[in-house]
């Protein structure tokens, strides 16, 4: 999926879901070693999980990257009635 991120330096988010699974997380822009750390803590890890985890987090103008990943996430689980 490749969703289009709002209010941070990152402009867009690609990632992988498999049985329910985190996979293949990208962020295009935004912080390059931060962004590659929070992808690799991301990879397998439960879609649910992550939800959970980093929704709410916020940087500047009321949402972060990780943030944005959480709600990437939940439209993904929207449109595949997850």
């Amino acid at each position: 999926m490749v969703y289009k991120t709002r209010g941070t330096c990152s402009t867009e988010i690609h990632f992988d879901v498999e049985d329910n699974k985190v996979k293949n997380v990208k962020f295009m822009g935004g912080c390059h070693g931060n962004l590659q750390a929070v992808s690799k803590l991301c990879e397998g890890q439960d879609i649910n999980t992550l939800i959970e985890k980093l929704d709410g987090i916020v940087c500047r103008f009321g949402t972060s990257c990780p943030d944005q990943l959480a709600r990437a996430l939940k439209k993904y689980k929207e449109e595949n009635n997850k």
